[in-house]
């Protein structure tokens, strides 16, 4: 993917591509600027998967919506980085207090964990066709990101695949005596317009419509007490409330652009969503100038 700059005579210039010195580069790289580049938390650093499943992953994080998440990078195309992942999230699933026990010495308690749907990120130069045939017949929650260096000061990340499907469950063998975790809970749009009156789903649905045609790699998942969009990451989250939808926006209250004075600032206010601005929507006819807003907070993430 070339890159151009342009020059003060409007010519353009090719980048050239770079290479990191390694693939701890990269990685440190990633980990220093995790908030930004994914919407993730760091916790820590070549975590050791104890003596009986040997390993180290290479980054452990929670996302913002209290997801686990494992991120593996590669430097070399033929490394198997999608078995290694697999293996790891394997690991979590049935050492979720590890895990825990790691989100409280780095962040302290206090902090919500959903395991509806674990994350495994993987960050390469490139993936081959095959790679992305494997993981979608896998069937876990993966993502691949490609990556590129350019220059000393040029650093360009892109997801290219993404799955949200329930991760299967691993079963003990006849006779074993081992424990395994519960499955994880699959939560639903629908699960949160069950019992909600006409109106309101109605309403629900204009602003769900408004949101998903803005752009076709748009995410939408549902969680415990939420719908979240995200593209890359958070920019919105909606609560569907009887009575109308309470929706957070993933910008900075002194950056929004709000003519009509329907945003609050909720950094010191106890929320659901990860948003520091949060908008009532309660009737259609609201809806030209909450997209406005919610049109702000989606174009931090381009």
């Amino acid at each position: 993917m070339p890159l151009f700059r342009i020059d003060t005579d409007g010519k353009v210039q090719q980048l050239k591509a770079a290479a990191f010195a390694s693939e701890r580069a990269l990685q440190r790289t990633v980990e220093a600027n995790l908030p930004a580049l994914l919407g993730v938390r760091f916790i820590a650093s070549e975590f050791s998967t104890g003596d009986r499943q040997r390993g180290r992953i290479d980054t452990l994080g929670i996302d913002q919506n209290g997801s686990p998440v494992i991120i593996e990078y590669k430097k070399n195309s033929k490394e198997n980085v999608i078995n290694q992942g697999l293996f790891y999230l394997d690991w979590l699933i049935d050492h979720k207090g590890d895990f825990v026990l790691a989100v409280q010495q780095t962040l302290g308690s206090g902090i919500e964990i959903d395991w509806s749907n674990p994350r495994l990120i993987l960050i390469a130069e490139n993936f081959s066709e095959y790679d992305k045939y494997a993981v979608n017949r896998i069937g876990a929650n993966i993502e691949l990101w490609i990556y590129r260096l350019y220059g000393d000061d040029l650093f360009y990340l892109e997801q290219i695949y993404a799955a949200a499907t329930p991760i299967p469950r691993r079963q003990p063998e006849e006779g074993s005596t081992e424990i395994t975790a519960e499955p994880p809970v699959e939560y639903r749009i629908e699960d949160h317009l069950r019992d909600k009156p006409a109106e309101t789903v109605a309403l629900f649905e204009q602003l769900r419509e408004r949101i998903l045609a803005r752009d076709e790699e748009i995410v939408e998942k549902a969680v415990k007490n939420y719908v979240v969009y995200k593209h890359g990451t958070n920019f919105c989250e909606v609560w569907i409330q009887a009575r109308g939808l309470k929706i957070w926006l993933d910008i900075s209250p002194e950056t929004l652009q709000d003519p009509f004075g329907l945003a609050r600032d909720v950094r010191q206010v106890g929320h659901w969503g990860t948003g520091e601005v949060e908008i009532t929507l309660k009737s259609p006819d609201q809806l030209d100038a909450v997209m406005a807003l919610v049109e702000q907070s989606y174009q931090q993430t381009l």
